[in-house]
Formats: C-alpha cells, sequence, structure tokens
C-alpha cells in the first residue's frame, strides 16, 4: 500500500469533512496577528513560546513545513514573515490559499513529501515550523536532514511530535479506555497490527495511516542532523492517555 497516496486522500477528506486540522484561521485572528497579537501551535493545545521565535518576524524567510490547513501560515504571514507551507495535501494547501486571497496574505504553497525538500536550495530559511505531522511518514530521520539544510545558519527548527509510548498500546481497547500493551517500537500501521485491523481501526474511521518512531530518533535524530536542542515542553495528545500524562512533545532546535 502506497501510504503517502492513502494519507493523502484521507487528509483532503478530512478538510472536506472540516476536521479542526484543517480549518482556516478567522479574518480576526489575522487582523490581530498584524497588531503582533498572535499565537500558534505545534500540538494540540498549548501554544508555542514566543521567546522560541525570532524577535522579529517582518521580512523573515519562514517554512511551514507538513503544515496546510490554513492554521500557521497564514498568521506568520499577516506577522509580517514571507511564508512558504509545503504539504503532501492539496487540498490542505489550498486552505491556505483561501485565507491568503481572503485576507490580502502572500503565501507560497509547494506539494510534496516532507521527506523530501529537494525544490528548496540549501540555506533557504530562518524558521522551520514543523506541526505534529511526522507521525504520517515511515522514516523521521530524512525530515530532519533536510530540515536542517534547508535553513541558514543560525536558524530555528519548531518542532511538534507524538509521545512513542502512544503507540505501545492497543489501539482498539485505548479507544475504550483500557490500556494493553502489545506493540514494540518503531510502530508501523502497515506491519504492526493486521491488514484487518488497519482496514477497520484506521482506514474505515477516516484516519492516516501512522507510524510511531522512537524517542531516539525524534530527539537524537535532530542532534545527528547537526541541530542544538534548545527548548522542550509536552502537551495533550488528544487520546484516552491524556489523564495519565502527556501524549504529545515540541522542541526547538537551533542550526548553529
Amino acid at each position: 500500500m502506497d501510504f503517502l497516496q492513502e494519507n493523502q486522500k484521507v487528509w483532503n477528506q478530512k478538510v472536506a469533512d472540516q476536521d479542526i486540522w484543517t480549518q482556516p484561521v478567522s479574518r480576526e485572528e489575522v487582523d490581530r496577528a498584524r497588531t503582533r497579537d498572535w499565537n500558534i501551535v505545534l500540538t494540540p493545545s498549548k501554544s508555542i513560546p514566543r521567546e522560541w521565535f525570532p524577535q522579529k518576524l517582518t521580512g523573515k524567510r519562514v517554512l511551514c513545513l507538513a503544515s496546510g490547513g490554513g492554521q500557521q501560515g497564514p498568521i506568520l504571514a499577516a506577522a509580517g514573515a514571507d511564508v512558504t507551507v509545503f504539504d503532501y495535501s492539496e487540498s490542505q494547501l489550498n486552505q491556505d490559499r483561501l485565507v491568503a486571497k481572503r485576507d490580502g496574505l502572500t503565501i507560497h504553497t509547494i506539494q510534496g513529501d516532507m521527506r523530501d525538500l529537494s525544490v528548496i536550495d540549501d540555506d533557504s530559511f530562518d524558521l522551520i515550523v514543523h506541526p505534529w505531522s511526522n507521525c504520517f511518514v515511515d522514516d523521521v530521520l530524512p525530515v530532519w536532514k533536510e530540515a536542517y539544510r534547508v535553513l541558514k545558519k543560525g536558524g530555528i527548527l519548531l518542532s511538534g511530535f507524538a509521545n512513542p509510548v502512544t503507540y505501545i498500546f492497543d489501539l482498539k481497547a485505548m479507544n475504550e479506555e483500557k490500556f494493553v500493551v502489545r506493540h514494540k517500537l518503531p510502530y508501523s500501521d502497515l506491519t504492526s497490527i493486521s491488514r484487518e485491523e488497519l482496514q477497520e481501526l484506521v482506514l474505515d474511521e477516516g484516519d492516516a495511516i501512522s507510524f510511531g518512531h522512537t524517542l531516539e530518533d525524534q530527539l537524537q535524530g535532530q542532534i545527528a542532523a547537526g541541530f542544538v536542542i534548545g527548548g522542550f515542553y509536552e502537551d495533550v495528545g488528544g487520546s484516552p492517555l491524556d489523564q495519565y500524562m502527556s501524549g504529545s512533545m515540541a522542541t526547538k532546535a537551533m542550526k548553529l
């Protein structure tokens, strides 16, 4: 199964269904961002600390990586950044185009795989905003390497991702708030469960095919790519596990 094509279809449908992560920001939010009153997220609920961003966004080149949906990109553009949104779902990119047209913003869009940024030159961006999305590719290491390549020296990478522990539990049982340890890490919807379970628990529910990367790949993967990690926080993850622990996390990494 081509998980990229499948996930593209899923996210295109999520746009049609008005999923929360496909709903564009309002005109009022854009107007506030123009007056420096703004915030964006990498994870389900916590806003990124403002001190994680460059002191001034005006004129900064920002790549919103796997970040379509008309949410982060328009806010950063309204705050003065030169924004490019990169995503595999054309429908998600259309949400950014919609807000740009509606509110008179300039937002560049590129359709592509987050593991391959070859259409982008080295040392192109000052900031990369990479919300929780690398669970939708089978290998996260190329994402970090490509992010490092396209950032300028002194550039910043802000990333959100799943707590790997989320993936050790049986999904059907967890949805019933029963926590049954079943899977080894790294996890893959394509190999860790049967085809029948994939169909029932993921595809029939309109969810994308997911991969649970190890914490080593998420953190040491960034360090091995050349980054220095200078910030970290945890957040809820949007599952029953939230009542016991944080299901997602975020990092600030810098290219020295």
